[in-house]
């Protein structure tokens, strides 16, 4: 990027900056007040971390006044009171040990309020992950969910405790300083009348556009790790197509954006800290010229000037680290920001105070006339209308992208259709509690998902209390019991990584065990066997039959001859069913699903 484009970029985000300074003020002070809530939980340590900040602070106030007065004990011409100068370098010594002691507790005290408050946040992100619509997974990268828990809370932490205590302690000092300064001299606190406001005009200038930079930056990480997890997850296909190159070009490019907005906003950042300095190193200087003008006046004595001097660092120095400290309050507001969104997003509808639950489920199921679309302007299924009678195994295939698998959302309902109805057993489905409407269904799917546990625990995900006896019938009707015995621990085997140790036939013959666990009367098949072989998979068909008789089953195939005993089978094609019936009448009427079926096997 040349140095021309980059000074347009850069004044463009300034000025936006400046242009949104009402509404950031607005949404900064919002943010801290939701970001307090989370301290006043534990405001009985806070109070004590208030009072320990307090004292820690007088205490070492207490040690210029005592500096200066041992200053006073150089009677001059040589003269030195050792007795008053050892009195007061104790006292000095007692003060500045009893602070140091007052600190370390005070930072015990926050680091016990931090890991609470990263506890809950994380604890409440992560609950609410588990009620969020499968429509929010369908937009946001793993990665940038990843670095909401992770980066960002940490950020926020390292600001919820230490950065507003420290501004608060800070605040303790300048108050303390302003007092002893002005008991010893109020003529050259004039001094700070010029610095302070300065300094103040000069830091609100600066973080003027430095606020969208460190939105940036938390949006571009997030960016970057959901790149990283989607490339992670995809290596045997990069590396099959030979892609690595144009991968790793890409991750620079990423790379790049990433970094460039950590540089803007730690860069425009930190210059408010060397700026704030300058000032109070200028107001020293100045501290020190009139000190002198009014030592030879005789207005004041060489001790006062040397306890201003350093009341003048503690007045100054807690304003320099407050400034210091604006680029992280900045970054942790902008990770809140990323934190409180995902927390605020709308949680799947709640059912209807009318919704019904159900006590058996025959198995009928019936949609007329349905309309969806994922985006409202760009419909997805136009007028869907089919009944699949109870028992009945129905295939649904299609050319990609006809709407298979927004079918199977609609059925289980992980999306609400716009328009028309759809029925379970003769009830709407929005009418039914949506727990009991999904546990009418066991799903297979084409990606398969293990965690980490026993092969036994895998299988009985879905059947609180399931036998030993139950689960290894599941895994013979599977064909994947042979299997589980050649493991070292048998069905006590621990799987991790998702089952990595194993091949993807293998994952998927567990899931489809698992889906057999289920005490469900409909079942779903997303492809569920193209991960087997065909000898494997024929064995699976004819299990399947057996157990899946009286219930019915929605079948998507793109191996058509897997679905040809179909009792019926819907041709999808751009959201519409435009053939439905068995395979043989099908393959008579000789339209699209023929042509399907035949391309196949030319």
């Amino acid at each position: 990027m040349s140095k021309n484009k980059k000074e347009k970029t850069f004044e463009k985000e300034r000025d936006e900056g400046r242009a949104l300074m009402p509404q950031v003020h607005e949404k900064r002070s919002k943010l801290l007040r939701r970001l307090l809530i989370y301290i006043m939980e534990h405001k009985y340590w806070m109070l004590l971390a208030i009072v320990t900040t307090i004292f820690s602070n007088v205490f070492a106030l207490i040690g210029p006044d005592l500096s200066g007065k041992a200053v006073d004990c150089i009677l001059g011409k040589g003269n030195v009171d050792f007795g008053g100068v050892t009195y007061y370098c104790i006292w000095m010594a007692v003060f500045y040990v009893s602070s140091a002691a007052l600190s370390y507790v005070l930072s015990r005290i926050l680091i016990r309020v931090s890991r609470r408050v990263v506890f809950k946040m994380r604890a409440q992100v992560f609950n609410k992950l588990s009620v969020l619509p499968v429509s929010y997974y369908d937009t946001n990268t793993t990665g940038d969910i990843l670095s909401r828990i992770s980066y960002d809370i940490d950020t926020i932490n390292a600001s919820l405790t230490n950065d507003v205590v420290h501004v608060f302690s800070s605040a303790v000092t300048v108050i303390g300083a302003l007092f002893m300064m002005l008991r010893i001299s109020p003529v050259m606190v004039l001094v700070f009348v010029f610095t302070i406001p300065v300094s103040v005009c000069l830091t609100k200038f600066i973080t003027s556009f430095t606020k969208p930079l460190f939105r940036r930056r938390s949006a571009k990480l997030g960016e970057l790790n959901g790149f990283v997890e989607e490339m992670i997850g995809g290596q045997k296909t990069i590396k099959a197509y030979n892609r690595e190159n144009q991968i790793s070009d890409k991750f620079d490019e990423k790379n790049e954006e990433a970094v460039m907005a950590y540089y803007k906003a730690d860069y425009y950042g930190s210059t408010v800290g060397p700026t704030v300095n300058f000032m109070n190193n200028l107001s020293l200087s100045l501290v020190s010229f009139f000190g002198s003008l009014l030592y030879f006046a005789g207005s004041i004595s060489v001790g006062n000037i040397s306890t201003f001097v350093l009341y003048s660092r503690k007045f100054s120095g807690p304003i320099n680290e407050i400034a210091n400290l604006a680029g992280e309050l900045q970054s942790a507001f902008s990770a809140a920001e990323r934190v409180f969104r995902l927390l605020d997003e709308a949680p799947e509808p709640e059912d209807k105070p009318e919704a019904v639950s159900l006590s058996k489920v025959e198995g009928e199921v019936e949609l007329k006339n349905v309309k969806f679309g994922y985006n409202k302007d760009v419909t997805i299924i136009n007028n869907l209308s089919f009944k699949a009678p109870k028992g009945a195994l129905v295939a649904i295939v299609g050319p990609t992208g006809a709407g298979k698998t927004t079918i199977i959302n609609l059925l289980m309902r992980f999306y609400d259709i716009d328009s028309g109805s759809i029925t379970l057993d003769g009830t709407e489905i929005s009418d039914i509690k949506r727990r009991d409407m999904r546990l009418a269904y066991s799903m297979v799917l084409q990606d398969t998902w293990l965690f980490s546990g026993s092969v036994y625990d895998n299988i009985a995900y879905g059947k609180e209390g399931a036998t030993k006896e139950e689960v290894i019938n599941a895994c013979k009707s599977a064909e994947i019991h042979d299997f589980i015995m050649t493991l070292p621990d048998g069905y006590d085997t621990v799987l991790t990584d998702d089952g990595s140790s194993i091949s993807k036939g293998q994952k998927q013959l567990l899931t489809i065990a698992r889906a057999m666990m289920l005490e469900a009367e409909l079942l779903i098949l997303d492809e569920a066997t193209s991960n087997v072989d065909t000898r494997t998979e024929m064995k699976i068909q004819k299990a399947m039959r057996r157990l899946m008789e009286d219930k019915t089953c929605f079948v998507i195939a793109h191996r058509l001859s897997t679905i040809r005993e179909a009792d019926k089978i819907l041709v999808v094609r751009d959201g519409d069913i435009v053939e439905q019936g068995t395979h043989e009448e099908l393959m008579k009427a000789e339209s699209f699903y023929a042509h399907l079926y035949n391309s196949q096997f030319s």
